[in-house]
């Protein structure tokens, strides 16, 4: 049974009327006559009863109605979902993010793909530090990566989505709090709430920050993530320099303050270089299309 002959049946069963369903098909009577003929010995029964007057189901036509209209409507689902993959519009993308970068982007990049791209699903993995999201580009674990710069190895393309300034995360108390003006001269003599991570893009800006201004800075504690590090000054135990998006997730006892010269870290989206899923593709355009990226060079991504 050939799906041709399926929706020449359906037709004829919906108009009753070999000239009308014809006409609907675009095609000729004769040949739909032959046509739903073929159909009937194939079966082996009649699925119609004809007059001069009028065309009737048979109860064996009247089953294969259902069958066919079911059938017919799987199959045109099935189509249209292949459209949709092979367009980018349905799958599953699967995004990581690096420390206190999901405060700010993971609810910015969730809204832009559910409003451009309602089919796609997406699952998210946070506090990844950059070398574990690239290693999980690479492998496939991943399909993009907001994560702080730079990489190393090739097979990664890298878009800049913003610069960020590191500020000052101190106890509500501490006489720096309330200060109007921080430079990071001011912090010498202060300790310091570093990340555990030797790989650590922050404590590295961390580090050259206070090496510019003279001192080396010293580490009282280490903190696994932002989430630990913050509880920790909120104890008094230490100062810590964050990233800004780390102000998104405020916490009582922490005061945030900026500091005129103190360095920045550069956030970025990562993706295969080789990347071909249309699904990925077209969440990249769609991010593109609602300005996440600093700046956009011609061509990409494509």
């Amino acid at each position: 049974m050939e799906l041709r002959h399926l929706r020449y049946f359906s037709a004829v069963a919906e108009t009753r009327h070999f000239g009308r369903a014809a006409e609907r098909l675009h095609m000729a009577q004769p040949a739909l006559s032959q046509a739903i003929r073929q159909l009937e010995a194939e079966l082996g029964t009649s699925l119609f009863e004809r007059t001069t007057r009028q065309v009737e189901l048979t109860a064996a036509g009247e089953f294969l109605q259902g069958e066919a209209a079911r059938i017919l409507a799987a199959v045109e689902e099935a189509a249209a979902g292949v459209r949709r993959i092979g367009q980018g519009h349905q799958g599953l993308i699967r995004i990581g993010f690096t420390g206190s970068a999901a405060h700010r982007h993971l609810p910015r990049i969730a809204h832009v793909v559910r409003e451009a791209l309602p089919g796609l699903a997406l699952t998210f993995h946070a506090d990844l530090l950059t070398p574990a999201q690239v290693n999980g580009l690479r492998e496939g674990a991943l399909d993009l990566a907001v994560l702080r710069p730079p990489i190393s190895g090739d097979g990664v393309r890298v878009r800049t989505i913003e610069a960020e300034p590191l500020v000052l995360a101190v106890a509500a108390d501490h006489e720096l709090a309330t200060r109007a003006e921080i430079s990071m001269r001011d912090l010498a003599g202060e300790s310091f709430i570093l990340l555990a991570h030797a790989a650590s893009v922050v404590n590295e800006a961390v580090v050259s920050s206070c090496r510019a201004a003279g001192f080396d800075p010293r580490r009282e504690h280490e903190a696994a993530s932002n989430a630990v590090q913050l509880p920790l000054v909120a104890a008094g135990l230490g100062v810590a320099l964050v990233p800004s998006s780390v102000q998104a997730a405020p916490l009582d006892g922490v005061v945030f303050r900026d500091v005129v010269d103190a360095a920045t870290v550069e956030l970025a989206l990562a993706w295969r270089a080789d990347e071909d899923s249309p699904a990925v593709l077209s969440v990249l355009r769609a991010l593109q299309a609602a300005d996440l990226f600093a700046s956009h060079p011609e061509g990409e991504p494509q």
